[in-house]
């Protein structure tokens, strides 16, 4: 399938900060991506350089097929951007900024956005200055999709919203965006609702792509295996291993190859137990796993819940 977005070993920085090492990654047309990672990670200076407003220091980058450093124009008027600081001129009323922003798409389509103002329940003739939070994501949502977009960004919209709002946001984002094929790049730091929605995710982690797969791919290669110390010793090189914590004769290991170590747990005859992790565990294991297997039960719990193997 044809790639959305694609970037080949891409280099950032600024100043003496790398921000960006050598990151790939793709994104496939059709396809809802969850774009992960920390505060400073990188996930910002990355969807600014596909809108092409910051150029890249190595590296290649092409969104639907164009590079952005070349013609940021077309890219933009193909694509759909939503941020989570939208900045919007308050004293405009939601009809009128409706009728400032058509005019920069050549694809704009009026009757499109009065539909969406209709099912977002958004009032048209209020001041953007006194709608709330939620209100201002839903108004960003219009403008962002208007013009019928190839590909939407979305950086982090729903930061900031409370949950209420939070699960209006992303039943808004399944009904109008996955429901019309279109394609999706979703960076967000709240992954437990990024994980129902996304067909895809990318972890990304001091600058660099440290995993890229679909969702329930994740799930299935990376699980928690509770065993013995003891047994550890002789398996832990065969291990894929994520995230390590000891809880006193007991050993909760995160790896990312769980069918192979599951199968050598069995043909070494180690009793073990097998976790399920959510997305939000899986993230944090990538990102801030601990590989220590002297830290004490009572500074870090180990076990976050359990399945029989």
């Amino acid at each position: 399938m044809t790639a959305a977005i694609e970037l080949r070993h891409v280099d950032k920085s600024f100043r003496r900060t790398r921000v960006l090492a050598n990151m790939s990654l793709s994104v496939e047309q059709g396809s809802t991506f969850a774009f992960l990672g920390r505060n400073g990670a990188g996930k910002t200076t990355t969807i600014r350089m596909l809108l092409g407003l910051l150029p890249r220091d190595d590296g290649d980058v092409r969104v639907l097929g164009i590079d952005p450093a070349v013609d940021p124009l077309a890219i933009r008027a193909r694509v759909g951007y939503l941020a989570e600081d939208q900045r919007m001129y308050g004293w405009m009323r939601v009809d009128e900024i409706i009728r400032f922003v058509a005019p920069f798409y050549e694809t704009w389509d009026h009757d499109l956005a009065l539909k969406y103002v209709r099912e977002f329940e958004l009032p048209l003739a209020q001041k953007i200055k006194t709608l709330s939070k939620g209100q201002t994501v839903r108004l960003g949502l219009v403008l962002a999709l208007a013009h019928r977009p190839e590909l939407v960004i979305l950086d982090d919209p729903a930061l900031g919203l409370d949950p209420v709002m939070r699960r209006q946001f992303n039943r808004d984002l399944i009904t109008h965006l996955q429901g019309e094929g279109r394609t999706v790049f979703y960076s967000s730091h709240l992954l437990y609702e990024v994980e129902p929605v996304a067909d895809e995710v990318a972890i990304l982690d001091g600058g660099r792509v440290v995993r890229q797969a679909d969702t329930e791919t994740l799930r299935r290669d990376v699980k928690q295996f509770v065993l013995p110390v003891a047994a550890l010793a002789t398996i832990r090189d065969d291990l894929a291993v994520l995230d390590l914590q000891v809880d006193g004769d007991e050993a909760a290991v995160i790896v990312q190859n769980a069918g192979a170590a599951s199968a050598l747990l069995t043909r070494e005859g180690t009793t073990h137990r097998v976790v399920d992790l959510n997305l939000d565990e899986i993230f944090a294991a990538y990102v801030s796993g601990s590989i220590d297997d002297t830290t004490p039960a009572t500074q870090q719990p180990a076990i976050v819940g359990e399945r029989e193997a």
